[in-house]
């Protein structure tokens, strides 16, 4: 064990790895870089404030604890959490790179991995919450919430685990011909197998969404009613920006696996790649209340709260006037016969 992790607190490794893996060595804080890192970073304050908002939101309201909810919040959370990730891996690269230890290193990517990994778990959950809400399974039982936050608990302990496994052992910190260009320290079989496992799942996800609209198509009118569909479209949405926004930095690593060291420079660009996957972080939560009205309300209470601590009150004058209560889906629901499942329909109800 001793002789496994006796370089992790070395700090001659990480620049050892750098000087193998790259043409040059350019870690110069130039003012074009700096600019681009604030840029980062004020992104990624948005992410985390925008996704805080929606997990405040199906925190605070009892009609938001349902299954379909419940997951978009855990999806919420590992975007909220790739944001911080981003702000500490943009704070630490740069110059900041070369001082930094292999156990220091491990951390600071192996949480971008962690919280990609709980973001594609948690379009599985959703994938399959769908599909057992369509086939009106009750899968949860009557403890159905504690089930639910076992299902998430598991899926952040895999998560944890696969972005794990590099400070765990599998690096390449005595192989540096095996060692991943795109990340230095990680080996390149790591990448590989775990940019497949996430293809994978991304695959079957889409393959699931397609047997549901085929499914729902081809039903009697009860089920395949508007709200369905909007919430089938909806749900599409998210699965779509996913793969949008991740599908070029999957294949920058993809290339990576493949190319023998320094044969591929655009691998050398590769943070470009993966700024772009950070939108998706951005743009889910726009995707929600875009599509929810109740939901949307509910988000920008705190704001409506804020803004009548300035001054703004409503017509009356009395505080809390303009706060109206969400409107009951319970009747949407009946229509659908899934009254623990909670639907989309396109600027009225919610997930």
């Amino acid at each position: 064990m001793g002789g496994l992790y006796s370089e992790y607190l070395n700090p001659e490794k990480v620049l050892e790895h750098y000087n193998y893996t790259k043409e040059t060595l350019d870690m110069q804080e130039t003012p074009s870089r700096k600019v681009a890192s604030a840029f980062i970073i004020l992104l990624c304050c948005a992410i985390v404030v925008e996704n805080l908002l929606v997990l405040i939101a199906v925190a605070r309201n009892s009609k938001f604890h349902s299954a379909m909810y419940l997951f978009l919040g855990n999806l919420a959370a590992s975007d909220l959490l790739a944001g911080v990730a981003f702000v500490a891996n943009t704070l630490f690269s740069g110059p900041v790179t070369l001082s930094l230890t292999p156990l220091q290193w491990f951390a600071r990517e192996g949480s971008a991995f962690i919280t990609l990994s709980a973001s594609v778990f948690s379009l599985l959950a959703i994938a399959i919450e769908r599909q057992v809400a369509l086939a009106k399974v009750k899968l949860y039982g009557s403890d159905k919430s504690c089930r639910m936050l076992m299902l998430i608990g598991a899926s952040w302990l895999i998560s944890l685990i696969l972005g794990g496994l590099p400070i765990l052992g599998w690096n390449c910190l005595d192989h540096l011909e095996a060692c991943s260009t795109v990340l230095p320290l990680y080996a390149k079989h790591y990448v590989l197998g775990v940019v497949t496992i996430f293809s994978v799942i991304l695959l079957a996800i889409v393959a699931l969404y397609v047997r549901i609209y085929f499914v729902v198509r081809s039903s009697h009118a009860d089920v395949a009613g508007p709200q369905t569909l909007a919430l089938l479209k909806t749900v599409t949405i998210v699965l779509g920006v996913f793969i949008i926004c991740w599908l070029p930095a999957f294949s920058i690593l993809l290339l990576d696996s493949a190319c023998p060291v320094r044969a591929c420079p655009v691998l050398y660009k590769a943070h470009y790649f993966f700024a772009f996957a950070t939108l998706n972080s951005l743009l889910n939560p726009v995707i929600y209340t875009w599509r929810s009205r109740d939901l949307r309300r509910e988000v920008l209470r705190p704001l409506q709260c804020w803004r009548r601590g300035k001054g703004v009150t409503g017509r009356g004058g009395a505080p809390g006037h303009r706060l109206l209560p969400l409107r009951s889906s319970s009747s949407l629901e009946r229509g659908l016969h899934m009254p623990t499942s909670p639907t989309f329909l396109e600027g009225n109800t919610v997930v």
